[in-house]
């Protein structure tokens, strides 16, 4: 579903229950729809201005270095879940079959001339690829459950979609039952004509029920240091 297209609001859904419960084993996951309506929206260029209805936007964006293998380290931690591990959370990723991968939304760039760009050569051909440091790279389907220190269970995402270009790579994340937001974070690694590498961090979120709603004032809190995290994970030395 691309932004155009997408409900200003949230659908109804299939299921309320804990990801990690509807379905009983983790690699069923994939069957579990997200949590919210707007798929997609993380894209629009007015997401600061016009958010999906009911729904807070935050865009940040940071300069985390310089030169190709700074933009290498950056878009394989972006894809591989290992921003989320670095901002303090264990990873359980759950890989989604071919039959979700295939379906998955795709969004389509187009260069100055309005040429579809041609994808980069990450997941060509629907392969599972992998970094250095042997994680799989995501795939739109994909889901995770991320454990917090202080927090006794998993919140559950879904990879939504993945932006795969020359110069800007990333992946966004949607929130499935169970989690104690509905909404969804989108990080994107660009490559500048400079040589420089950015990063920008696009959510759009809620509480996910009333009992998330009673305690908003620390579930921003958590949310605001987490996205600290997220900022400062990709500036740090590049592994030898």
């Amino acid at each position: 579903m691309s932004p155009a297209s997408a409900p200003p609001g949230d659908a109804p859904r299939r299921s309320t229950a804990p990801a990690a419960s509807a379905h009983g084993e983790l690699a069923r996951l994939w069957r579990v729809p997200v949590t919210y309506g707007a798929v997609g929206a993380t894209q629009a260029p007015d997401l600061m201005r016009y958010p999906p209805r009911g729904y807070r936007p935050f865009e940040r964006t940071v300069r985390v270095g310089h030169g190709p293998e700074r933009w290498e380290y950056a878009w394989m931690r972006v894809m591989s879940w290992g921003i989320q591990r670095g901002a303090g959370f264990h990873v359980t990723p759950v890989e989604a079959p071919a039959e979700a991968t295939q379906a998955a939304y795709v969004p389509v760039a187009f260069d100055d001339d309005g040429n579809p760009v041609t994808p980069a050569t990450v997941g060509a051909g629907g392969e599972a690829l992998y970094t250095p440091e042997g994680d799989a790279i995501v795939r739109a389907g994909d889901t995770g459950m991320l454990r917090a220190s202080f927090w006794p269970k998993a919140f559950p995402v879904r990879v939504v979609f993945v932006v795969d270009q020359p110069t800007r790579r990333g992946a966004a994340f949607g929130t499935l039952p169970g989690h104690p937001l509905a909404g969804e974070e989108l990080f994107i690694v660009e490559r500048r004509d400079d040589d420089s590498v950015w990063l920008t961090v696009r959510i759009f979120s809620r509480p996910a029920n009333l009992f998330w709603t009673a305690v908003l004032p620390a579930l921003r809190l958590v949310q605001s240091m987490l996205v600290r995290r997220y900022l400062r994970e990709l500036t740090g030395p590049l592994p030898a």
